[in-house]
């Protein structure tokens, strides 16, 4: 049966807003400015990140206009280049870096509902509960309780997830709003960090901008999977260009103008003190109580996005079980319930895995940023290859098409493989399996296709 075109531009518009923000504005803010060390490199980085994310937005709105298709980075990498590649990135990508994503705002959620739950913790002593392996702990009991709720075919409507994502849009702008008219002392003396940066040689302040940008990128990453529901928006050389453009826009905007609120109001140390940067800011404005309700509110934010993700990306394994690249179990359906029984237990492995061994959300971060910016690097330089090959066939194309082409393009590739890059040298081991599994995955797609029929 085909796809139906039902999604409107302003579906479109929410979509990416709803993709974009998720947890990381609540939990990055404090990576940034420790790894750059000033007010002018914090906000030079989510600048220049806002900036990026913007071209990243221009080139996928060309890219998704030109092939409207159901199928997102698989399809579009496979016509430009192999369907080889696209297997490869694919497992990268969606299996291992969705995985590794969803273990990261598990650890942030655990982080907040400790926060929330203050004095209030029956089975764990506090201590434990803010170590390492108490924080380990509850996102692994959380990673549970959501995959338990839709084994049994429990599934969150499409309001619930709505309404959690105004949530967060509206945390976001009453913050930034009241740090407009707030005008307390921030108690926070920023003198040391700018000596320190003023005292490092150029080479340290640019390695620890690129640094930052990891985190930046991890925060107002996610617009390009937009390109997955080009099957099903209206028009969509108009409506996908047009509602990407926007998205990103109102997005920058937000982080913008949150990342200013916690400036004004925590100054920039209490930025690179505060890993629960949003309780801290609530705990400044309204006391204690304050911050455990904005704690508790982020967590059911964290958790709206965590269940989104288990109902979407057993998709993606139905989706490759369909193409033959992945085994016929992974499409299977429990007829009663419509579960992806097999699917769900492999992705919750998947991911209490990486909660346990990874443990910390810095350590995951070079993770994701290392095959997040590597794949989206590849799929973005399939524009190039789509431009060539219309110049070559002579073919006309009318639709949208992205402003100084080539160098937009180039700016945005280049950028996204120094991310990849940076996030590789500050974790060579990780980045090592990671190319090492990437490399795993062309004999098994020979594997795959070979045996699967």
């Amino acid at each position: 049966m085909p796809i139906k075109r039902k999604l409107s531009l302003f579906d479109t518009i929410m979509i990416v807003v709803s993709l974009v923000i998720g947890i990381g504005i609540f939990r990055t803010p404090s990576i940034v400015a420790r790894d750059t060390g000033s007010p002018e490199l914090f906000f030079t980085a989510w600048i220049t990140g806002g900036v990026i994310c913007l071209i990243g937005g221009l080139v996928f709105a060309e890219i998704g206009a030109r092939n409207p298709v159901a199928g997102g980075f698989y399809k579009i990498v496979s016509d430009a280049y192999h369907p080889a590649i696209a297997f490869m990135l694919n497992w990268l990508l969606i299996i291992i870096t969705s995985g590794a994503t969803f273990a990261a705002v598990a650890l942030i959620a655990s982080e907040y509902l400790i926060k929330s739950a203050g004095d209030i913790q029956p089975f764990f002593s506090g201590e434990f509960l803010k170590s390492d392996n108490g924080i380990k702990t509850v996102a692994a009991l959380i990673t549970l309780f959501l995959f338990a709720v839709n084994y049994l075919g429990i599934k969150a409507g499409a309001i619930t997830l709505n309404i959690i994502t105004v949530l967060k849009i509206l945390i976001i702008l009453f913050f930034s709003f009241i740090s407009v008219f707030y005008s307390g002392n921030t108690g926070s003396d920023i003198s040391s960090l700018h000596n320190v940066t003023r005292d490092s040689g150029l080479l340290v302040m640019v390695s620890g901008f690129f640094i930052g940008l990891r985190a930046v990128f991890f925060t107002v990453g996610g617009y390009q999977s937009t390109v997955n529901l080009s099957a099903d928006v209206i028009n969509p050389r108009k409506n996908l260009p047009l509602g990407i453009i926007t998205g990103v826009i109102i997005i920058v905007s937000l982080y913008l103008l949150i990342n200013y609120g916690y400036y004004k109001l925590l100054g920039f140390e209490g930025i690179a003190k505060s890993d629960l940067i949003a309780a801290d800011m609530a705990n400044k404005l309204f006391g204690p109580l304050g911050s455990r309700i904005i704690s508790l509110s982020i967590f059911i934010s964290a958790a709206g996005f965590m269940n989104a993700t288990i109902l979407q990306t057993p998709r993606t394994y139905h989706a490759m079980a369909e193409d033959k690249v992945l085994p016929k179990i992974f499409k299977k359906v429990n007829p009663k319930n419509q579960v992806q029984e097999y699917s769900l237990l492999f992705m919750f492995l998947l991911v209490t895995f990486f909660i346990l061994t990874q443990g910390k959300f810095e350590k995951i971060l070079n993770l994701i940023m290392f095959n997040d910016s590597l794949s989206i690097a590849v799929a973005a330089s399939t524009l190039f290859v789509y431009r060539y090959r219309s110049k070559k066939e002579n073919k006309l194309w009318d639709g949208f098409k992205v402003p100084l082409y080539p160098v937009m393009p180039a700016i945005f590739v280049l950028f996204l493989l120094l991310v990849s890059f940076t996030s590789f040298k500050e974790d060579i081991l990780t980045g090592s399996i990671s190319l090492a599994l990437l490399l795993l995955f062309y004999p098994l797609y020979l594997l795959m296709t070979k045996f699967i029929k």
